[in-house]
């Protein structure tokens, strides 16, 4: 049975969906004033991969990942650039799909702007109004934080306890100092829409509520974002939606956790800020083979804890994911072994089918999902000294591939892998500008790698490794701390 940690109980409980064999799910996306980064690449791929597994065990899933397309930084960003806010919204909407494109990435069921639905949020804030527990001062309209007892469930906070948090705006006309803009008047400059109360725009968290019931009804499955919306953007959520309909919301609160750097949070304001695209320009790779380590990189973790970024986790999962299409490529080779060793293979085919689905069950256990490939691969290589037939070497890359397209994992082949890991140099132009290297020399270099390693001159160690990468010599580092090289 598929378990799934619920942020609101704060405990894994039994996925049961709405209704029978369908999952409706909505996530918060991004605010499009900016280039994404890779908090944002981190929770694009958890959904996603959630949302593969979801159809892997027949559900048929709509998902519903929204754009916030007016926002005070969106205002902010148009003024500082000097062009409309339109502009700014569409040149980020733009770069979305780019990044999300060049880490494979699919589109969601549904894709709202909030400024598409505008006729839908001021309905809900009229409702709010109506059932008292909205107001309205000099045409803005706050929602009463009091009026909603379970408010602070999401996240643990006791209304008393709590302090004013980011986006949330101190005003002397509020009630409560923890009520929220539902809907903001006009001012000088800004992008505004009319409303019962005036030119104005919406509050953002408005905005979810009015877009997730749009598509998806007044009560649905799976509500997910990072781990820092909980509050106030996902309380608020909650507070104003169950008012509006006296219904419950969202059964499941999935939330994946920060990306650090050095056991920081990521952010602009430390210097420790990577975007997507400085991360594809920065790596030495073609795109198939960065977009790859980066999603076999993110898995690694489980969804829910922080995750360290360095470019030396970048080189292991690219190793380890070297190993995987090492085997791949020694299932390619020519077999003279027709019978080979069903027997043996059979059981761990079965016992790779059982390991994957039990851990994805496992509130979507990545890592011990990635730990059973990886087992899985250490027995076929035993297996081959054996000999395997066509037909069993055949039914082993299948098995990674399905399983493994759920996880956005080994869909590459061979070749295409090997090509774009040495920078897009084929193997004609290798061959022809590189004069192929001596055993007793290639013997000599990975010797003084190795030194490099042990005085931690991790640079040159790296120059070494690409030098011969550029030569087709390809390197794999042993857990027993030996070096194996093929060409």
């Amino acid at each position: 049975m598929l378990k799934i940690y619920n942020t609101l109980s704060g405990r894994k409980e039994p996925f049961e969906p709405l209704v029978a064999g369908s999952v409706r799910m909505y996530v918060c996306g991004v605010t499009v004033y900016d280039e994404c980064h890779l908090g944002h690449a981190r929770s694009a791929l958890v959904f996603e991969v959630i949302r593969r597994y979801l159809e892997y065990r027949g559900l048929a899933v709509t998902f519903v990942k929204n754009f916030t397309d007016v926002d005070d930084k969106i205002i902010h960003r148009a003024n500082e650039l000097g062009i409309p806010w339109q502009a700014v919204t569409a040149r980020y909407i733009d770069a979305y799909y780019r990044d999300m494109g060049r880490l494979g990435l699919g589109r969601a069921t549904v894709e709202p702007k909030a400024t598409e639905h505008m006729a839908d949020i001021i309905e809900l804030v009229q409702t709010l109004i109506r059932n008292g527990v909205a107001y309205q001062v000099n045409g803005d309209v706050y929602f009463q934080v009091e009026k909603f007892p379970a408010y602070g469930l999401l996240s643990k906070r006791k209304l008393e306890d709590m302090q004013a948090g980011a986006r949330v705006e101190v005003d002397e006309r509020k009630r409560h100092p923890m009520d929220f803009a539902l809907w903001k008047a006009a001012k000088p400059g800004e992008p505004s829409w009319d409303s019962p109360w005036g030119p104005g725009r919406p509050g953002w968290h408005i905005e979810c509520s009015a877009m997730s019931m749009k598509h998806l009804g007044e009560t649905f499955d799976i509500h997910g974002g990072g781990a820092d919306l909980i509050f106030p953007h996902h309380e608020n959520e909650i507070a104003q939606s169950c008012a509006a309909t006296g219904k419950e919301f969202a059964r499941y609160w999935v939330h994946n956790g920060f990306v650090q750097v050095n056991r920081e949070k990521m952010s602009k304001s430390l210097g420790n800020f990577f975007t997507i695209r400085e991360v594809f320009e920065k790596w030495g790779y073609r795109e198939p083979v960065t977009a790859e380590v980066l999603r076999y990189f993110f898995l690694s973790t489980h969804y829910r804890s922080p995750l360290d970024f360095s470019d030396q986790a970048l080189q292991e999962a690219k190793r380890a994911l070297d190993a995987f299409y090492d085997l791949f490529l020694r299932l390619e080779e020519v077999s003279t072994a027709e019978g080979g060793v069903a027997d043996k293979l059979s059981p761990a085919l079965h016992e790779l089918q059982h390991a994957f689905r039990e851990v994805m069950d496992d509130d979507f256990n990545t890592p011990a999902a990635l730990a059973a490939f990886q087992q899985f691969r250490s027995t076929v290589n035993q297996l081959l000294k054996t000999g395997l037939s066509r037909e069993h070497r055949a039914q082993v890359r299948e098995t990674f591939r399905s399983l493994g397209q759920v996880l956005s994992l080994f869909q590459l082949g061979v070749k295409e892998w090997e090509f774009a890991a040495r920078g897009g140099i084929s193997f004609a132009e290798r061959d022809a500008s590189s004069p192929s290297l001596e055993d007793a020399e290639i013997a000599r270099l990975i010797a003084e790698r190795n030194e490099a390693r042990k005085k931690k001159d991790f640079a040159k160690a790296d120059d070494i490794r690409k030098s011969l990468a550029a030569r087709g010599i390809i390197l794999e580092d042993r857990p027993d701390g030996t070096t194996r090289w093929k060409r």
